[in-house]
């Protein structure tokens, strides 16, 4: 049985106003610990719109981190050469609901980076996944509220929710009872859950089951069966070809996600590109 949890009472704000298709097609990841990437930020580019690529998912900060926003200059110029190649960028931000001040200081910074272009980010988005506030029910609270907060700043920037992975939440559900699904869902434009089975699932059933059943609960918990997805699956270079096969057919007969992608760029190897290339037509 499935069944939609909440966790996080109290008004929202209106219905959310973006377009979700700035999270669609076949996309790429980078985070903050991706020095190759910022070392050679226009050539790293052009490898990436050479595979087709139509989003890139950049980390701006975590919560952890010394500043909010990371390697700003080298940031500016890869969005930069992102847009010259016609690719868009989606910043996201990983907080972890410990310091709600810095958390939601670092989250508008998202919405305020401007490169020397003038160039704004294509979307926005925040990874609530951290556990590491052990209350939960606080724990949630805080990424509602904050996920309301940047909805209301955002305007027409458009707003994803990285969640807790369904599946492996249905399959250890003490690491965050009462998931605030509902909630999160009157504020996102789209949901894109990192459906991770790289190292913890062999084979092609076992994969295609897992992300088959990620992609359910998630309608099912939000309340909304037509919830705009982008999947993300990984880690790239722990799914061997049978792992990729089932993962890649889980989504193409799903027939209802609006964008994929593996985490991350630099895991991803030559040939998880050429069978992921289906997807990206």
């Amino acid at each position: 049985m499935l069944i939609a949890c909440t966790g996080a009472a109290g008004p929202a704000p209106a219905a959310t106003q973006a377009d979700a298709s700035v999270f669609a097609g076949l996309g790429t990841w980078v985070d903050i610990y991706d020095g190759a990437v910022y070392a050679a930020p226009e050539r790293t580019a052009a490898r990436i719109a050479a595979r087709g690529v139509k989003t890139v998912w950049v980390e701006t900060a975590n919560d952890r981190a010394a500043v909010d926003v990371v390697k700003p200059v080298q940031l500016g110029r890869f969005v930069e050469a992102l847009h010259a190649r016609g690719v868009r960028v989606v910043s996201w931000y990983l907080p972890g609901h410990v310091q709600p001040t810095l958390d939601t200081r670092r989250a508008l910074a998202m919405l305020s980076f401007r490169t020397p272009s003038g160039d704004a980010f294509d979307g926005v988005s925040l990874d609530v996944e951290s556990t590491r506030l052990k209350n939960v029910g606080l724990r949630s609270r805080r990424a509602v509220a904050l996920a309301r907060r940047l909805r209301l700043e955002a305007g027409e920037t458009p707003l994803a929710i990285i969640p807790f992975n369904p599946r492996g939440l249905e399959r250890h559900p003490r690491a965050w009872p009462r998931f605030p699904w509902m909630e999160l869902a009157e504020v996102a434009d789209a949901f894109a859950p990192m459906v991770y089975t790289g190292g913890g699932v062999n084979g092609f059933d076992a994969t295609y089951g897992y992300v088959t059943r990620a992609l359910r609960l998630l309608r099912v918990q939000t309340g909304n069966p037509e919830i705009p997805i982008h999947v993300i699956g990984g880690v790239a270079d722990r799914m061997g070809p049978e792992e990729l096969a089932g993962f890649v057919a889980a989504v193409s007969d799903d027939g209802n996600t609006i964008g994929v992608s593996l985490y991350d760029w630099l895991t991803t190897r030559p040939a998880a590109w050429r069978v992921l290339a289906p997807l990206s037509r």
